[in-house]
């Protein structure tokens, strides 16, 4: 099984976001998808020199990237979590993704239409992959 990996640029700063990270990501952990910080003093640019040299795919989270709804994103961690190669989801730092520096045909995933602080879309992000892993469960968690 492929492991899941979130990387946050920086720890959040703001205590209720920070708490709602920490209860996800301990729902998820045993399910293979961990949470990795960054330095938020750390520019973009070597946020993103870091990311390059993982192994598997790095998907940026950008509000330009493509939408999903809740069960379709679950058939994607679903095959993330089934295939031979790590997969990087990245949270971008406060300013964004810059749109010059991006490597080319990186692939780009939305949270929504809307755009959020970059703290509050890591909660839902992390929601979201917990979301995911009780779809996948047959849990009554997602009630759509």
């Amino acid at each position: 099984m492929a492991r899941v990996t979130v990387h946050l640029h920086g720890v959040p700063k703001e205590k209720a976001n920070r708490e709602l990270i920490e209860m996800y990501s301990k729902r998820i952990s045993s399910r293979g998808i961990r949470i990795e910080y960054h330095p938020d003093k750390m520019s973009v640019e070597a946020y993103q020199n870091i990311l390059a040299k993982r192994k598997g795919t790095v998907i940026y989270l950008d509000e330009g990237g493509e939408t999903l709804d809740s069960l379709e994103f679950s058939s994607r961690v679903q095959e993330w979590t089934i295939a031979g190669d790590e997969t990087h989801l990245a949270i971008g730092p406060a300013q964004g993704w810059p749109s010059t520096n991006m490597p080319i045909h990186a692939p780009r995933l939305s949270l929504s239409k809307m755009t959020f602080p970059h703290e509050l879309a890591s909660v839902l992000l992390v929601e979201q992959l917990y979301r995911a892993t009780e779809i996948l469960r047959g849990s009554a968690y997602h009630k759509a």
